[in-house]
């Protein structure tokens, strides 16, 4: 389905950047070629230390659509954040500055938005993390555009309550990939000082207001594996983010899903503790001593997460075991988790 130039809203795209002039250029390229053209794009430089605000300088110079907002790094959700209240748009999405989108999925999100009447509208994404990578993705897409025009698949629409189930609750809590209506958005904002899990309360604090939600299985959205990204970084304190995020997600996706829902979300949460104390198993044994109180904050809730009636019926039997082991001997716990990890 097309639309005419003067149809089309202005929508925004919120790019939030901390020391990337290696990787902004490319991300804002992608944007700027998008077949969806009435676009504002709003970089949050968030007190880069490298070449990046120059680089932000030069791109604003070069487009006549980008605006720059400068921050004192304060944070991911801090600098989308600022973004959405500089934004002008009926609707908004957001790009991390080491990623890329393929030149349509903007006007697929649109499309999708507007034919199922949805408040949010969503897409899948690949995973690259070498050029040629991105370019196959992308030579792929044009090659089943051009094969399969009227062959896509149809939109899913989800309500609430299935896309917690189905979405949410299954690893689709991701804010970028989706464009949202910024009626729908109104005055939901990230939760300062978290950068973990920070993407899933920001749609779980959306949900009240929102009536359904579609999704396409077009992966429009390059997902860059950056090594130095969060996930792929040594124990940090802030890996204790996506277990705040979780807690504090419970009882609204309680309220909304009841009692099976924070079933749900206490097995997650039991993951979520699990994973964190991976990531502490994985330090020198010099540095493990030192996070002994991450490690004591994590034994204890997990000790009372394992009470929630129904939540360690739903783990699978292999976080059953890791559950059972971290809860009786949480030290020898993270030495096998290491053994184990070290042997390959």
């Amino acid at each position: 389905m097309g639309h005419t130039e003067e149809e089309k809203s202005l929508i925004s795209v919120i790019v939030p950047v901390y020391n990337g002039q290696d990787y902004l250029r490319a991300c804002i390229e992608s944007i700027e070629r998008q077949t969806y053209s009435n676009l504002e794009i709003i970089i949050v430089n968030d007190g880069s230390s490298d070449g990046t605000g120059d680089l932000c300088r030069r791109l604003g110079e070069e487009y006549h659509n980008i605006e720059i907002i400068e921050m004192n790094d304060e944070g991911v959700s801090a600098a989308r954040n600022a973004g959405l209240e500089r934004m002008h748009g009926e609707f908004v999405t957001f790009v991390d500055a080491d990623d890329r989108i393929l030149p349509d999925m903007i006007e697929k999100l649109y499309d999708c938005i507007i034919e199922t009447d949805s408040e949010i509208a969503g897409c899948g994404f690949f995973s690259w993390k070498e050029e040629n990578e991105f370019a196959d993705a992308e030579q792929s897409q044009a090659g089943m555009r051009q094969e399969n025009q009227d062959m896509e698949l149809p939109a899913r629409i989800y309500t609430v309550s299935e896309f917690i189930e189905d979405g949410i609750l299954k690893g689709n809590s991701r804010c970028w990939s989706k464009l949202y209506r910024t009626l729908a958005v109104e005055n939901t904002r990230f939760r300062p000082g978290l950068t973990i899990g920070e993407d899933m309360l920001f749609l779980v604090d959306m949900l009240s207001g929102i009536n359904r939600i579609g999704e396409i299985p077009y992966k429009g959205y390059g997902y860059f594996q950056n090594p130095k990204g969060a996930m792929n970084r040594a124990f940090l304190p802030k890996y204790m983010d996506q277990i705040t995020c979780w807690e504090t997600a419970r009882e609204k996706i309680a309220g909304i899903n009841g009692e099976k829902g924070r079933d749900q979300v206490t097995a997650i949460l039991i993951m979520a503790i699990l994973l964190t104390a991976g990531k502490i198993a994985l330090l020198p044994a010099g540095e493990r001593k030192k996070q002994v109180d991450f490690v004591r904050i994590c034994h204890e809730k997990l000790e009372k997460e394992l009470l929630v009636l129904g939540a360690y019926e739903r783990l699978s039997g292999g976080y059953k075991m890791k559950a059972k082991i971290f809860a009786a001997m949480p030290w020898v716990y993270l030495w096998l988790y290491h053994l184990k990890a070290y042997k390959k």
